[in-house]
């Protein structure tokens, strides 16, 4: 039971209702200087005050939190979340570890309903849909009847465990991204329960949690295993942080937009460097944003390395929680509290924070980010010539003007009506054995003519392939929605169409969005240029772009032509996308419809036409950019809370699919043995009840040696997959065909499938192979094969593995089968220059050991080749956090290379994780002890 330690703990009356809190008022009557403390670590304090026990949350935690440093410290301090949030991709392998947990309780002889979740979590279906369909007013519906299709035991299981555990809601494919279903219809902002109130806080499977943090909740992305045992009652532990300030000044100019705002902020943030840190606003130009732009900016914390990008709660808050159709007793609770609490905005200017960084949103100008990594920003106005650098750099091309081309003169444009293949004005249909390509070069940059029929049209190097209205940093956002539709509205009035070879497509992030774009008549204006609704979920973003239209494929594939996609989101790493599509750029929603109409990303859309209307009169970007007055005019008309709640009152119903599945009964799973998409994980099956002595890592082999920026997506990747790799083969032996592969995400509830995917991204450079993608050395033949096939033969000679890379390892998506599938392959440890917080985090929760470089050493300054067979001591005595171990590398010819690392097990409860084997089997023994 929790202590009042301080006896700080007041009862308030909201509602008419008495209800108990823990006071940081009362903190502040005894000398500590909370309104010192930046929101968020109030925040912290408040939880660890309420969750006090003296066992999982110590009063030294409490200490560290009430007298917080701005240079932070190196104690680790628990969290105890409100509740969890899940998507499917990361939802279903974390459902199978708890289902697999109670199989191991059971086979143990004990009651399996000891494991149940004890916080309530939601998981949204939603990264599942792909953009199979497009174009057309029946892609919605034919892309959810594939998606059940592929993916209908997935979601048995996912409906299985909503009837079989507690505290477990699902909400249905087709619903929305989970992320701005959190926004918009889950977050309470402050939570009343068991007669108590207090601050809502979540962790989540998905690493762009931290949107909800515009709506002043703390919440930030974890892995599916920290998940999972925050699910079953453990605190999470994490070093106390260092809370950056970003001070807002001004307002956004006309023409700039939220979007350009988070790629200017994550370009700053990155540079100044943030990861593991917290992130504040604070300033006078907060107010000027509404709380979808500042959901727009925490979604992005995972981009600019943040744990959280927070904006406490003020009046904007409750004015979007109006909007959204929150009660007026649920308002009035978020009010009074934070009021009463010291967690309103105000008094910033007493806050101490460690760093400040200032930015003036009127400086803010129409900005890309791209193209690979979300912090590349470029301004628009000087894109074109960075496009031509980068072709020039990356792919050592040089570039022919567009009037060279003479594109708009060339093209015979297509409707793109009445099939899944473009049909000519004719409607004489073409297939793709009557394409013919015709191929030329000119200075190096390719361009192919291709000739469908009657019909010709050309693709070159920097053609845009894919122009996607997606994912929940944006379509949560109903100001660059709107002035999307208005872009559209006004493109079609001045004659101009979408480009034939762009895909298009449209995943708003929930149906409130197409409600509100239907009232403003803005839908049919997108539906005109193709800008069809595929699906509501995250398409794109997690590599569910579909394929490219066959014709489109065929050239980009024969002729190796070096393609962009254009997408709102907040992933364009390296293969995420689409595995053809070799350059990715984030923009707002607006901007992707204006590089859909021009075909093309080396165009200056500043100065230059983006198309040419049917009597070649130039048309540019400003003749068909709305105005902010405009926009908002629209805005007041269509945005209503009844469109909040028709969507939401609803939400846990799904279809007439969804509500016809068939789930087995029982708190057991019934695993079947020939599926391959669910099965048990082989973690926990026969497990001690104590756990064995740590021992000394001797005679490893490196398995991959890798650059700078590897993300988790390199290590596992999320999307389709080909017959010759490792996971296709497996699924071939099991009789299922390549068409039903489905992809890498929905098939994380399979280890089988998911181990062979581990470091098996097509764009993956390993610097111990000869060929780029999932290949490796099996240094004690040389030979060079598929990287799960190299660890299978070092696991037959009994040779532990390593992994040697440079900074920033393991950024992007919180992704747990990139830890799962390393501990799989036989890596007892990887050693990095840096690690993003989440992936780290993952490898000690799996039992890889995290070992990072001394400040100023690498690889290269150390000579290390990765050849060299390793011996680490220092593990199986004395082992304690952020120890220094002693590396002894040997080459081939005897010479021995010494040096030490810092062992990054960052606290003592990670220890006892890593001496368990991983986190899940730490709470495991826990329960069997109690039970």
């Amino acid at each position: 039971m929790a202590t009042d330690i301080f006896n700080i703990k007041k009862n308030l009356n909201i509602n008419g209702k008495e209800v108990g809190y823990y006071s940081l008022p009362e903190l502040q009557k005894q000398g500590f200087n909370i309104e010192k403390l930046p929101f968020s670590i109030r925040i912290l304090l408040e939880n660890a005050l309420r969750n006090f026990d003296d066992f999982a949350v110590t009063k030294e935690n409490i200490e560290t939190i009430l007298h917080w440093k701005p240079e932070g410290s190196d104690k680790d301090i628990p969290f105890k979340p409100a509740r969890v949030l899940m998507q499917d991709f990361t939802g279903v392998p974390a459902v199978v570890d708890i289902a697999a947990l109670r199989e191991e309780v059971a086979r143990k002889g004990k009651d399996p309903n000891t494991i149940n979740p004890l916080v309530p979590v939601d998981l949204v279906i939603d990264h599942s849909v792909q953009v199979d369909y497009f174009g057309t007013e029946y892609a919605y519906e034919r892309n959810i009847d594939k998606e059940y299709g592929r993916n209908q035991e997935r979601y048995q299981f996912l409906k299985w465990a909503q009837n079989s555990f507690d505290n477990f809601s699902v909400v249905p494919p087709g619903m929305g991204i989970c992320h701005q279903v959190n926004l918009e219809y889950l977050s309470k902002g402050v939570i009343e329960r068991n007669g108590e109130v207090f601050p809502d806080t979540l962790v989540g499977t998905d690493s762009h949690t931290p949107m909800v943090n515009g709506i002043g909740v703390v919440a930030w992305g974890v892995g599916g295993i920290e998940a999972e045992a925050a699910i079953l009652g453990q605190p999470l532990y994490f070093i106390m942080p260092e809370v950056i300030g970003l001070k807002l000044t001004g307002k956004l100019p006309l023409g700039s937009t939220a979007t350009d705002l988070v790629l200017t902020i994550a370009n700053l943030l990155r540079k100044l460097g943030v990861v593991g840190k917290f992130v504040e606003v604070f300033g006078s130009g907060v107010a000027n944003l509404s709380v979808p732009d500042r959901a727009t900016i925490g979604n992005m914390s995972p981009e600019f390395g943040s744990t959280i990008t927070y904006f406490p709660i003020d009046d904007k808050t409750l004015e979007y929680m109006r909007k959204s159709n929150r009660s007026a007793e649920q308002i009035n609770l978020v009010e009074t509290y934070c009021k009463t609490n010291m967690l309103w905005r105000e008094n910033e200017d007493k806050i101490v924070y460690t760093d400040v960084l200032e930015l003036d949103l009127s400086t803010i100008e129409p900005t890309v980010a791209g193209p690979k990594r979300p912090q590349d920003k470029i301004l628009l106005k000087d894109f074109k010539n960075k496009f031509i650098d980068l072709l020039a750099e990356s792919f050592d091309r040089q570039y022919i003007s567009q009037k060279d081309r003479d594109i708009e003169k060339s093209i015979i444009r297509f409707d793109n009506e009445g099939g899944d293949l473009p049909v000519s004005k004719t409607k004489k249909s073409v297939g793709i054995e009557d394409t013919e390509m015709e191929t030329k070069e000119k200075d190096g940059l390719k361009t192919v003519w291709i000739t469908r029929g009657d019909e010709k049209f050309m693709l070159s190097d920097g053609a845009v392939a894919i122009a996607a209205i997606t994912s929940c940093t944006n379509t949560s956002n109903p100001f660059v929605m709107v002035g999307a539709g208005m872009v559209a509205k006004k493109a079609r009035e001045k004659g101009i169409d979408v480009k034939p070879w762009v895909k298009t497509s449209l995943a708003p992030g929930s149906k409130v969005v197409t409600d509100y774009l239907e009232k403003a008549d803005l839908l049919k204006d997108l539906e005109a240029l193709q800008f069809h609704l595929v699906g509501y979920g995250c398409t794109s973003c997690i590599g569910n772009s579909g394929p490219l239209p066959p014709h489109i494929a065929k050239a980009v594939e024969d002729e190796n032509l070096i393609v962009a996609s254009v997408l709102s989101g907040n992933r364009n790493f390296e293969a995420r996308i689409h595995p053809q599509v070799k350059m990715n750029f984030l923009m707002s929603p607006m901007l992707v419809v204006a590089y859909a109409l021009a075909g093309r990303v080396d165009i200056d859309l500043i100065n230059e036409p983006l198309s040419f209307d049917s009597n070649l009169e130039p048309v540019f970007l400003k003749d068909i950019w709305p105005s902010d007055d405009e926009i908002n005019e629209v805005l007041s008309r269509v945005l209503s809370p009844t469109d909040f709640a028709k969507n939401y009152d609803t939400i846990f119903e799904g279809n007439e699919i969804w509500r016809n599945l068939e789930v087995p009964k029982g708190k057991l799973y019934d695993w079947n043995s020939d599926s391959t998409y669910i099965k048990e994980i082989p973690f926990f099956h026969g497990i001690s009840e104590e756990p064995e002595q740590l021992s000394d890592i001797k005679n490893a082999n490196a398995l991959l040696v890798l650059g700078d920026s590897v993300t988790t997506d390199h290590i596992s990747p999320a999307g389709a997959f080909s017959e010759t790799s490792a996971s296709g083969k497996y699924l071939l032996s099991k009789g299922v065909s390549q068409e039903n592969f489905n992809s890498y995400g929905s098939r994380r509830g399979n280890d089988e499938v998911m181990v062979r995917g581990t470091f098996a991204n097509v764009r993956i450079k390993n610097k111990l192979a000869n060929n780029e993608g999932g290949f490796t050395k099996f240094l004690p033949t040389g030979e060079e094969l598929g990287v799960y096939d190299a660890a299978q033969k070092y696991k037959e000679a009994q040779i532990p593995l390593m992994v040697l890379a440079g900074k920033e390892y393991g950024s992007g998506s919180s992704r747990d089968w990139a830890a799962k599938g390393t501990f799989l392959l036989g890596i007892k440890a990887v050693l990095a220059e840096s690690y993003e917080r989440i992936h780290r985090s993952n490898l000690v929760g799996l039992g890889v050991l995290p070992l990072q470089y001394k400040a100023g050493e690498t690889a290269s300054t150390l000579g290390l080749t990765g050849k060299e067979t390793f011996t680490i001591t220092g593990i199986a005595n004395d082992i304690k956090p952020l120890k220094e171990l002693e590396i002894v590398a040997t080459d081939n010819n005897g010479k021995e290379l010494k040096f030490s690392a810092i062992a990054r097990l960052d606290s003592n409860i990670e220890i006892e994780y890593y001496r368990n084997g991983g986190i899940l089997q730490y709470v495991l023994r826990q329960f069997l002890q109690k039970a």
